[in-house]
């Protein structure tokens, strides 16, 4: 009777630490504060608009360039991705399984670039998160140096950077952006109607 009493307590036990170990595993990371919290909003400003682009643009518009020898449209939407990865694999945050980076430029199909663009985006937004210490340096890019802080800020830039191209392109392409668009019918339907 004692060894099946005992045997029960360590199955509640265990039980009991495994639910703990679940729970502490499902449970959301803490949220940003300060300046990290700052650059999450930044990312997702233009991960918001990045990807409502890349949604907008025809497939066909997806090898097109302005000039040879620079990037195709799909290519500037993955190079945001791959730096994405980069710069949250320097502050810590490994690559996922089955991510090659490398091979980026190589993807033009529109669901697929859209799709590894929003998870490049929770990566490094989750990265940015988790930065820790921002006067911490880091070696990136070759060896040179530089701070979390830096880097994080980096990652927000090089983001917005490539919106604005991405917007040039859609724009020489007749291809309105849609929270433009969104805007406009609004500033429309806010109007008063015209008396007749």
């Amino acid at each position: 009777m004692k060894k099946f009493l005992s045997g029960i307590v360590s199955l509640v036990l265990l039980g009991g630490l495994s639910a703990a170990a679940a729970r502490a595993q499902s449970a959301p990371a803490a949220a940003p504060s300060g300046i990290q919290a700052d650059i999450v909003k930044s990312l997702a400003a233009a991960e918001d608009e990045l990807v409502k682009l890349a949604e907008a643009t025809p497939q066909e518009k997806y090898s097109w360039r302005p000039m040879d020898g620079v990037r195709t449209t799909s290519e500037v939407f993955m190079h945001v991705a791959r730096g994405n990865y980069g710069y949250a694999m320097f502050l810590g945050t490994p690559m996922p399984a089955g991510v090659n980076p490398q091979e980026f430029d190589k993807i033009t199909d529109k669901a697929q670039v859209v799709d590894l663009l929003k998870k490049s985006f929770a990566q490094i937004k989750q990265a940015v998160t988790n930065a820790g210490d921002l006067t911490k340096t880091v070696k990136v890019f070759g060896g040179r140096e530089t701070t979390v802080g830096a880097l994080i800020l980096l990652s927000a830039t090089h983001a917005h950077e490539h919106l604005g191209q991405s917007i040039a392109y859609a724009r020489t392409n007749h291809i309105v952006p849609p929270w433009t668009a969104e805007r406009e019918e609004q500033q429309r339907q806010a109007q008063p109607a015209k008396k007749p």
